[in-house]
């Protein structure tokens, strides 16, 4: 995954989005209180101006009729030479008498009078533009209408204003919550990625890894401490239970060699057939026991790391050739095909006798439990930039829920319990597998077992140096 996608997909991005999306909301909330309590109180002010001017008509109308009513209209339009009043007095059929409209508006009155309607403006540049006016509307005697309103262009304006700074407060307030929340979430991510490739390369094996920090004191410095306490008791456990187990197995192949030694001398003295077939017996359980503890002395010399420095590049076709080679009789024995296929031209960067012995153990296997008559197929090839090396035979396979058993030491399948060996096989070559930074899967054949070993790019084609962690 990408550092962009990871940021986008963190925890940390989705509450930054979370809060950018509240963030957008009061802005619009508070913007558009704004737009409600401006435009609200300048419609408030443009209405109690026209019921002013209406008062003052009505004032005029009681006290010298039509006469006086039309006298004050044409006054305050010759006082108003911007046009913001509007007037007009029409007949009963809505034809103009005076005023400073040129027609009546076709429009039809709420119930309280108000109408609103367009303005042409004959002062505008081309002579097209339009404004919006505002008015009430009274029937007089005789059935005469009368128009009284105002041009209520700094309202509309002003509230257009406000929408544009409400639309663009809100993507800037986005857009700036959006920037806030990647650089954050960047930071989170960064942190955490510094602890999940500590946590896979302590599951590659090296628990001598801790998670780094940068000395700031805050909540991830103080978890990293946790967690690196916690590590280094994990580390102090595990190489005290290695040691001892490691101890053991030492201490324990030195007297066996000697017992093995005296049995195989007292096997030598000419014993009558019956204590000749009981020391066979004994010399038999001794080479078994000795060759677990040399299995677990192995793994153990592998899990190490102190083969690394053996580390070198080596053709993986002859090492694939020369494996069969050592195998080919024995699978010949049980009349069983051992194929091999390798790309041309592929080198890996490893120990070229850990490597044997791991695949040397694939191919013990497959033939140890491939019936008579079945194949076995050892190949190598470059995919996605890395090597793919895979065992697959036509045996009974091992069951999904298995696989991950057979891994750990001493574990044996039920049906293979007959079977000689210890356990061990598949142990080392998972130690050899994670000494190499390689994946090690057991799929499904069908039938049988395949194991893919997988080296990544870091320790394909060589560079001559170990491969990196992963």
């Amino acid at each position: 995954m990408s550092r962009a996608r990871a940021i986008l997909h963190s925890f940390s991005f989705r509450l930054a989005l979370l809060y950018m999306l509240l963030l957008g909301a009061s802005v619009v909330v508070l913007l558009w209180f704004i737009d409600w309590s401006t435009g609200g109180y300048m419609a408030r002010q443009t209405d109690a101006t026209i019921a002013a001017e209406i008062r003052g008509l009505a004032e005029q109308y009681r006290q010298s009729g039509l006469e006086g009513l039309s006298s004050t209209i044409a006054e305050r339009i010759s006082h108003d030479p911007d046009g913001a009043a509007v007037y007009l007095l029409a007949d009963a059929k809505l034809q103009p008498l005076m005023g400073n409209l040129a027609a009546w508006p076709q429009v039809e009155p709420d119930r309280n009078g108000w109408v609103q309607f367009e303005l042409h403006d004959p002062n505008a540049a081309g002579g097209a533009a339009t404004q919006t006016a505002r008015a009430q509307v009274f029937v007089l005697r005789g059935g005469l209408r009368l128009l009284v309103g105002r041009d209520i262009r700094e309202l509309t304006a002003t509230r257009a204003l406000i929408r544009d700074a409400l639309g663009w407060g809100l993507a800037i307030t986005l857009g700036l919550a959006l920037l806030g929340g990647w650089v954050m979430s960047a930071g989170v991510v960064r942190r955490l990625e510094a602890v999940n490739q500590v946590s896979r390369e302590i599951i590659d094996g090296d628990l001598s890894r801790r998670v780094p920090t940068d000395g700031s004191g805050d909540d991830f410095d103080q978890l990293a401490e946790n967690l690196n306490r916690m590590l280094a008791r994990i580390e102090t456990l595990m190489a005290s239970v290695r040691q001892v187990s490691d101890n053991i197995a030492h201490d324990l192949r030195t007297p066996l060699s000697r017992l093995h030694t005296r049995l195989s001398e007292l096997r030598d003295t000419g014993l009558p057939e019956p204590a000749a077939t009981a020391v066979d017996a004994a010399i038999g359980d001794a080479e078994d026991l000795l060759g677990a503890f040399n299995g677990l002395l192995r793994i153990a010399r592998v899990e190490s790391g102190a083969r690394r420095a053996a580390f070198a590049d080596l053709d993986l076709a002859t090492l694939l050739h020369d494996v069969a080679e050592l195998y080919e009789p024995l699978a010949s024995d049980k009349d069983q095909s051992l194929q091999v296929s390798a790309a041309t031209g592929l080198s890996v960067n490893g120990d070229r006798d850990l490597l044997f012995q791991a695949l040397a153990n694939l191919i013990d296997n497959a033939i140890k439990y491939t019936p008579s008559g079945g194949r076995i197929a050892l190949t190598a090839a470059r995919e996605d930039g890395a090597v793919a090396i895979r065992v697959s035979d036509s045996g009974p396979g091992i069951p999904p829920e298995l696989r991950g058993k057979v891994l750990q030491r001493f574990f044996r399948v039920d049906t293979s319990r007959s079977a000689p060996g210890h356990g061990l096989g598949l142990s080392l070559v998972q130690a050899v597998a994670q000494l190499h930074g390689a994946e090690l899967r057991l799929e499904d054949e069908g039938p049988g077992l395949r194991v893919m070993l997988r080296l990544d790019a870091a320790a394909a084609g060589g560079n001559g140096s170990p491969p990196g962690k992963r």
